[in-house]
This record gives C-alpha cells, structure tokens and sequence, in this order.
C-alpha cells in the first residue's frame, strides 16, 4: 500500500510548532509529468550502467511499500523536525 499522508512538524526556535500535512494522491497527480521524466530518466540510466529494469522497479516499489509507518525525527539545539509517512 502506497502512503495516503505525510507529516511535517518543525518545531521553532521560540518553541512553537509548525505542521504541514500533505495528502500524497493529489501531490503525485500534480507532479506526474516531472514523474514521467524521472521514470524516463531512471530507465536510461539502468541501461548506461547495465542495472536490471525489472529489478530496479521491484525495488522501487518495495521501498514505496515500506514507507508507511515511517518516522524520521532529527533534533539540533532548540530546533527539532519530525516527518511521518502514513
């Protein structure tokens, strides 16, 4: 299952918080055509260094199916960032 919601809170230096949510469906639709050109582009560069297309797409769509449930936290001083895939 792809990811549905991706969650950024960064937490300030004065201490509040900011939150963005981004629904991934309609991000991707937005950004298909650049998606288009990555694809392309990852097809290429498999056959200029002789990489498996079929195993380099089974990758990919591992990793896709692995990111739900993802979190990734990172704190510096008073500044913090947390992401979670949903």
């Amino acid at each position: 299952m792809i990811p549905q919601l991706v969650t950024y809170r960064q937490r300030r230096r004065d201490g509040r918080w900011l939150r963005l949510y981004v629904p991934v469906v309609p991000l991707v639709l937005v950004l298909s055509p650049l998606l288009l050109v990555a694809l392309l582009a990852g097809v290429v560069a498999c056959f200029i260094f002789r990489v498996s297309l079929v195993g380099a797409l089974r990758g990919a769509g591992q990793l896709l199916c692995a990111l739900p449930g993802t979190r990734f936290e990172m704190e510096y001083g008073q500044m913090a960032v947390l992401v979670s895939v949903r």
